[in-house]
């Protein structure tokens, strides 16, 4: 039988990294009535299963794993008394802000909240997204996946592993699984750069003498019941095979690591305007969406490499969640900001005009680009350059902007360009 009439300030869904920070810092803003809904059975997010380390560098200044980064925003969550309610699946969020769950211990619910956070996280692209030839043959997994079953499940999803992709899930699987005993053959890259932070490239394949094969691909999957090997060719500039470049690697495991998108489907249902390049909510500066008092942070606004700036970002989203319940609106004219050259999604991709402020333009180049800069323009002036050795998709680039620099509402241009 269904709750009617659950009144709430702020409502959350996720309580990963984004809705927690988002969480706590509504809660520090003096909304006492917020809820986070939760699908899984404990807070935390992927990060539970992350057991490596190198989390929190720029957020606490050492070195955490992500059990460890997780913990401390659950840490505070419970010490500010934020209800957290696990085990709770969203079946709808609408555009009138009512959202209705489902969970074993209290049936159906239906919430009425003055603002909602959105923070479900992304999901991996699966091998049905891919179109690769062969049988569908046991042995193939998501790199994600694969890192549940060792890290939280303790089962060992083969021994002889082949990686596609070089996304960083993959490429830290691929030091797990060397750690515990398989042996990866190869990392294979359809791109003629790897999608993954340089330092994971390092330590990840280069520490154990695992190959990377860039502008390559899988053109065939062999087995019955069982994967027993792969077929990889080189790729042209068109990422087509080029015969008489295939190799084949003999093995019983297939890792993908092809790409993460965020989880858009209740974005989508609450009719928000979702972005074609990141695949996520359209927000402004303050992280609100075109659909007013709803709000998008993390990896389900866009994919971050970092979990530090996820925190970042999503505290900025339950600041502005708080005010937004205060005010019950935001006032001011929006400033469209747009991809140049090089660029690709661009986030906040609107700037609110109500008051001076600092804002972090955030985005991933669409190639690499070495000894470049990136500029930030409106109409003819530039507001600001950031210069680099190199960019790359690998890493997303942030740049301050003062929008004290900006004049009118003409709209701005990120691009990168050539020293």
């Amino acid at each position: 039988m269904a709750a009617y009439g659950i009144d709430v300030d702020i409502l959350i869904v996720g309580a990963g990294p984004a809705g927690l920070a988002a969480a706590v810092a509504a809660k520090e803003a003096g909304i006492d009535n917020l809820v986070i809904l939760e699908r899984e059975d404990h807070p935390g997010g992927i990060l539970r299963q992350c057991i490596h380390n190198g989390f929190g560098l720029h957020r606490y200044n050492e070195e955490l794993t992500g059990p460890e980064y997780a913990q401390r925003d659950i840490d505070r969550a419970e010490a500010l008394g934020i209800d957290i309610r696990c085990g709770t699946t969203v079946l709808s969020v609408e555009a009138d802000h009512t959202v209705t769950a489902v969970s074993t211990s209290r049936g159906l619910e239906t919430y009425k909240a003055k603002a909602i956070i959105l923070a479900m996280g992304c999901r991996e692209r699966p091998r049905g997204a891919l179109g690769i030839p062969g049988s569908r043959c046991a042995g193939i997994y998501t790199a994600g996946t694969a890192q549940k079953f060792v890290n939280l499940e303790g089962f060992m999803p083969g021994k002889k592993i082949v990686i596609l992709g070089s996304g960083d899930i993959g490429l830290i699987m691929a030091r797990r699984m060397t750690l515990q005993g398989a042996k990866v053959l190869a990392c294979v890259e359809l791109m003629p750069y790897s999608s993954g932070l340089k330092r994971n490239i390092v330590q990840c394949l280069d520490d154990y003498g695992i190959p990377l094969y860039l502008s390559h691909t899988v053109i065939d999957i062999e087995g019955g019941e069982r994967l027993t090997g792969v077929t990889v060719a080189k790729v042209d500039e068109h990422r087509m095979p080029i015969p008489g470049s295939e190799i084949h690697f003999d093995c019983d495991t297939l890792l993908l690591s092809v790409g993460l998108i965020p989880e858009n489907e209740l974005s989508n249902q609450a009719g928000l305007e979702i972005s074609p390049f990141t695949s996520g909510p359209v927000v402004n500066d303050v992280f609100e969406s075109s659909v007013p008092g709803i709000f998008a942070c993390g990896n389900v606004l866009h994919v971050h490499d970092l979990v530090d700036y996820v925190s970042q970002e999503s505290t900025e989203a339950g600041k502005a969640a708080a005010e937004y319940i205060h005010r019950e609106s935001f006032d001011g004219k929006n400033v469209q900001v747009m991809d140049g050259n090089g660029v690709r999604g661009t986030v906040p991709q609107k700037i609110l005009l109500n008051e001076e402020k600092k804002v972090n333009l955030m985005f991933r180049p669409s190639g690499v680009f070495e000894k470049a800069q990136a500029v930030v323009m409106q109409g003819d002036t530039v507001l600001v350059k950031k210069r680099a050795q190199i960019f790359t998709p690998g890493e997303m680039v942030v740049i301050p902007l003062d929008t004290t620099k900006l004049s009118g509402e003409e709209p701005i241009r990120v691009s990168i360009e050539k020293v």
